[in-house]
């Protein structure tokens, strides 16, 4: 059974910092280009940040950049988002995903390009 498990939400205040984590099982994801994405309350699901199946190469929205930072450890078959300078805008579930297109560092940033998801991690970002 594949599965991606998200962890690491939780109530924060702005400026500071969270460290998601995306534990996947049931197959190897090692060959696919992994990513984040969230839904605010009431609001659509966003792309947020993407990485590589190497993680040679990373992508991110513009509302994160220079605060987010994706990245993975093969070995470990884990994916992380670090989160700094957080803002209330950033409260949202962080979902994890992982595409559907081996090998290829190209940018996925629709949720029809991702294949498996995780259920969500709550963050909660107080003013």
């Amino acid at each position: 059974q594949v599965q991606l498990v998200e962890s690491g939400g939780g109530l924060v205040q702005a400026g500071g910092s969270l460290r998601l984590s995306c534990a996947t099982s049931g197959r190897t994801f090692t060959s696919v280009a992994m990513g984040w994405f969230r839904r605010p309350p009431g609001k659509a699901r966003d792309f947020v940040a993407a990485i590589s199946w190497n993680g040679a190469i990373t992508y991110y929205a513009d509302f994160v950049k220079g605060r987010f930072a994706i990245s993975r450890d093969n070995a470990k078959n884990t994916v992380y988002l670090q989160m700094n300078s957080l803002k209330p805008e950033d409260t949202a579930v962080y979902y994890c995903a992982a595409s559907r297109f081996l090998y290829n560092s190209r940018r996925y940033s629709s949720e029809g390009e991702y294949e498996y998801w995780g259920q969500g991690t709550q963050v909660t970002v107080s003013s």
